[in-house]
């Protein structure tokens, strides 16, 4: 090595050591080669036997994929991924929501990956509220065809007539006075009490905003939003006080770009479910509205059983036709209105709301059976696969998301433990069992 690359390699060494952004150089497999202290504070939560060698297995839980992602980068260099967020778990400084790192990823030259890893946790949040203001703003100035008003009393049921309903829904007068707004929503999409969590939360922040399938009075339905804002008093929560403002808009038009928005923010891009941002954005949502007022709320973490199996005997390409498999069997088992997500290589995770343990437990049996009892073609090839399931139930000792998950976890793990293609269920004294039983 010269002089001059001697002192270009120094100076590259101090900059990464004093630069304000989480920097680190790795190889192409991952192996670590140098890191920040800041990039090493920020990836230390994620490597519990705090061995931090490498980048691929400390992003892993996070981001599962990544090394594939690198592996296939064919260009001699430039981005592999740009600003990837990576939600991690409950913020430290108590702020509402997980902590969320931004990734970016690129290629210097065919011996060297440079990571850029940063805390937008903040960021996160103020993008969200201006998200939530556009929204209200174009809601306010958008056309007059193509939105319908409507006063909903105290608890949701349209109180006054607008023509402008008839225009966009179909629904006459009779058809909607006195109806909750449930009416305009498939069946079983808004629940009673998912209707008072969002009346509740148009108390606490405003407004309240929410996209998806609408229906018609002839059966047909529309992509279309509604916005909820109050018409009382803040902090008037007396029953004869409150009404509401209800803007539906058809925004059918947009379906098309939001969706493939959506999907490159919040969907798995192997599976289609929901990525780890989304389900802890909403998770933590659903959270919030079981500690204003405690329901039934249940999680479950899956796992396929043997994976690594199946990738050493059929391929890597063969594992993601499983994984898809999978994630289908997911979508078709559980509702709409549950959470459904990959959380991790072949671990996924599903949230769901007015649902006990006992109806969990029921629903995720349903998938171990039809998964073990479906084989998966793979080039003419048949696969088999089982999954295990740990089921947690929410409750007053539970003191956050980590925390529910992590029982979850442990149930899984007890399930793993005793045989696999079972369902297991959080009970105290869980942890030191499975614990044991994971560590033989």
């Amino acid at each position: 090595m010269d002089d001059q690359t001697s002192q270009d390699h120094e100076a590259l060494l101090q900059f990464l050591y004093m630069a304000p952004i989480g920097l680190v150089q790795a190889r192409p497999d991952g192996e670590i080669l140098m890191v920040n202290p800041l990039c090493a504070q920020l990836l230390m939560p994620l490597v519990p036997d705090g061995c931090l060698d490498n980048l691929f297995t400390a992003l892993q839980a996070v981001a599962p994929d990544l090394a594939h992602r690198a592996a296939s980068f064919q260009d001699t260099h430039g981005l592999v991924c740009e600003a990837m967020q990576l939600p991690i778990g409950a913020c430290t400084d108590g702020a509402a929501g997980p902590q969320v790192l931004s990734l970016t990823l690129l290629k210097l030259d065919s011996e060297r990956l440079m990571a850029v890893l940063s805390d937008i946790t903040q960021a996160v949040q103020r993008d969200r509220a201006l998200r939530h203001s556009q929204a209200w703003i174009h809601s306010i100035v958008s056309s007059i065809n193509d939105y319908a008003l409507l006063p909903l009393d105290a608890e949701g049921r349209i109180s006054a007539w607008n023509a402008s309903v008839e225009r966009l829904t179909g629904h006459g007068s009779d058809q909607v006075l006195g109806r909750p707004l449930a009416l305009f929503y498939p069946d079983g999409q808004l629940p009673p009490q998912r209707l008072a969590d969002r009346l509740l939360e148009a108390d606490l922040h405003g407004w309240t905003l929410d996209e998806g399938w609408r229906m018609r009075a002839d059966g047909s339905r529309f992509w279309g939003s509604c916005l909820i804002a109050p018409l009382h008093a803040p902090g008037d929560q007396r029953p004869d006080e409150r009404a509401y403002s209800l803007i539906i808009r058809d925004i059918t038009d947009r379906r098309e770009a939001n969706e493939a928005l959506r999907r490159s923010v919040l969907c798995d891009h192997l599976t289609g479910l929901a990525n780890r941002r989304a389900f802890f954005e909403a998770a933590e949502l659903e959270l919030h509205r079981w500690q204003r007022q405690p329901r039934p709320l249940a999680l479950v973490a899956f796992d396929a059983d043997h994976f690594k199996q199946i990738n050493d005997r059929h391929g890597h390409a063969a594992g993601d036709a499983v994984l898809r498999h999978l994630a289908a069997g997911l979508g078709a088992t559980f509702r709409n209105l549950d959470l459904v997500a990959r959380s991790g290589g072949e671990e996924f995770l599903v949230l769901l709301p007015g649902t006990n343990l006992d109806g969990a437990r029921a629903a995720a049996w349903r998938l171990c059976q039809a998964v073990a009892d479906r084989e998966v073609l793979v080039d003419g090839v048949p696969i088999r696969c089982t999954m295990s399931a740990g089921v947690a139930a929410m409750d007053a000792e539970v003191d956050g998301l980590d925390a529910l998950i992590k029982r979850a976890d442990l149930a899984l793990y007890q399930a793993k433990a005793l045989g696999r293609n079972r369902v297991e269920c959080w009970q105290p004294g869980l942890r030191h069992a499975a614990l044991a039983a994971q560590a033989g």
